[in-house]
């Protein structure tokens, strides 16, 4: 089962994504555990907080692993009976643009939707739904907005379910109803 939460920020998208977790963790009556695999770093001191808070309102029996950037290295790396949630792909996005060029993350994102389309487990992933803004100035927040909506279109079109969050509300968008399997996302110039 892949599962993909979108939301803006403070929607309750990772608060959602835990206590789907949470349920799939009860409902399993076995050993596993969920792996949170959490994709933030801390800059500066606001990012910090922010973080410090989502370590304080999650389950502290789950494995944490900090990955800022090699997705598909850990992912390939788990085993069947790994219940994961991964939060979230916009930061992951941000720290390959703030940190490498574009052609390196095409080259991780693919590698990262090979190893989720071979993936046994049950997984969640959560991203921010940032393309309901106007367009941005400056070039890098348009790059950033484009390549988030590529990246979400990308693992929307692979998972079995996606959830939309608004004001704390899960909007179904997606029911294990694959898209057409000639779909590409598309690369739109605006």
């Amino acid at each position: 089962m892949r599962h993909l939460v979108l939301g803006g920020a403070r929607s309750g998208k990772s608060k959602f994504a835990e206590n789907l977790c949470d349920s799939w963790l009860n409902s399993k009556r076995s050993n596993s555990n969920v792996v949170y695999i959490a994709t933030a770093t801390a800059g500066d001191d606001e990012m910090r907080q922010r973080i410090q808070f989502h370590q304080q309102t999650r389950n502290q029996d789950w494995q944490l692993i900090e990955e800022p950037f090699y997705l598909s290295d850990i992912l390939s790396k788990l085993t069947r009976d790994s219940i994961v949630l991964i939060d979230c792909l916009t930061l992951w996005l941000s720290n390959w643009l703030c940190t490498h060029d574009v052609e390196s993350f095409a080259q991780e994102k693919s590698a990262f939707v090979d190893q989720l389309l071979n993936f046994q487990g049950k997984i969640v992933i959560v991203s921010n739904e940032v393309g309901s803004g106007i367009v941005p100035m400056g070039e890098l927040s348009r790059q950033f907005s484009d390549q988030a909506g590529w990246l979400n279109q990308a693992i929307a079109n692979i998972v079995d379910k996606v959830h939309l969050i608004v004001a704390g509300c899960p909007l179904v968008l997606k029911d294990k109803q694959p898209l057409s399997t000639d779909y590409k996302p598309g690369k739109d110039a605006c």
